[in-house]
């Protein structure tokens, strides 16, 4: 069985929300995107708390600190990052658990930030896996409303089917250019969630995250269970935007198998994964195309290390938007009789 992690509680109306950065410091670089994100959190009717590093680069240590205040705060009711990164690993060594765990909150991240999410899970507390102020909440006219709706399940709480959206797009406006604060970026039709295996309902807590810094994880060998405590867990797995290729893909899906946990998982969902950039933007059918490359490797591996499964594919969490908020430690239901995904926030 799964350990027993914990959901903190959800926020209420009023409560202050700790902003930080403990990753790579967009704010630094991005201050117009940042305050218009803090805005929009007012607008949620919580107050945004900034810590020393929320706008400068810090240290992994400095960056430790934030996060260890911003826990040991009880005035805090959440704790939000920025967006993510490369090196949060290097952030892990420096966290005192008596200081994080003493007052347990929910985390909100995704990208770099599994590592927090996978470290405090370890101990324990659950949290969100998405949310990025710099990502989600600063660009654009408004918020996406599907990546609201389940942010505000996230924070105040409440069970929430997911609901799959009409549109997709795998980056957004330039951020250093005055557009991003007011143009919508541009998309394409989002083919349909895609379901295989027994048509059953299952509930399970859930766990995984970006698929890249899962295999970190994994390689480190730090805050990682027994095989046993992933039994029957909801894997959440998503491809970043340095886009791994199938083969790349399947490789860490692999890894998984072989260490156990993709056997004793009882449902999948992969995250629709981003194909395409500024830089090569792709048109509808070849990101169709190139999402089928990534399914049929999912698939592979499940058919080697996990047949029964319940698999859905393309789901729209991660590095993709409109992103939707999954409990990361808190429990999910896939009913593969009914197909629906239901996201359990407490």
């Amino acid at each position: 069985m799964v350990p027993a992690v914990v959901l903190p509680p959800p926020v209420r109306p009023g409560d202050r929300v700790a902003v930080v950065s403990p990753s790579w410091c967009a704010p630094a670089q991005f201050p117009a995107i940042h305050d218009q994100a803090l805005s929009r959190i007012r607008d949620l009717g919580l107050e945004p708390v900034e810590l020393p590093f929320t706008r400068v680069q810090g240290t992994p240590a400095e960056r430790a600190e934030d996060l260890m205040r911003a826990f040991e705060d009880d005035s805090i009711g959440a704790v939000m990052s920025t967006i993510g990164g490369d090196d949060q690993i290097t952030v892990l060594p420096h966290l005192v658990p008596e200081r994080m765990l003493a007052h347990p909150k929910r985390f909100l991240g995704y990208s770099d930030n599994t590592n927090l999410s996978n470290w405090l899970f370890f101990h324990g507390v659950g949290g969100v896996y998405g949310g990025s102020t710099a990502v989600h909440l600063g660009p654009g006219p408004h918020v996406d409303p599907a990546h609201l709706a389940t942010l505000q399940a996230a924070l105040f709480g409440g069970d929430l089917e997911l609901t799959p959206p009409v549109r997709t797009r795998d980056y957004g406006v330039e951020w250093d250019s005055p557009a991003v604060l007011v143009e919508a970026a541009p998309d394409l039709p989002a083919e349909a969630w895609q379901w295989t295996g027994p048509p059953r309902s299952v509930t399970g807590t859930l766990w995984g995250g970006c698929l890249e810094i899962v295999e970190w994880t994994l390689a480190v060998g730090r805050w990682i269970q027994p095989v046993s405590a992933y039994e029957g867990c909801v894997l959440a797995l998503e491809a970043s935007e340095d886009v791994p290729s199938p083969t790349e893909c399947f490789y860490m899906l692999r890894n998984l198998g072989e260490r156990g946990i993709l056997g004793a998982a009882s449902a999948l969902l992969w995250g629709r994964p981003p194909v395409s950039t500024r830089e090569q933007p792709r048109t509808e059918e070849e990101a169709a195309g190139l999402r089928a490359g990534r399914r049929e490797a999912v698939l592979r591996a499940v058919a080697d290390y996990n047949p029964g499964l319940v698999v859905v594919l393309d789901v729209d969490f991660g590095h993709t938007s409109p992103q939707l908020l999954l409990p990361y430690g808190g429990p999910m239901t896939v009913d593969g009789e009914r197909q629906v995904v239901t996201a359990h926030f407490g």
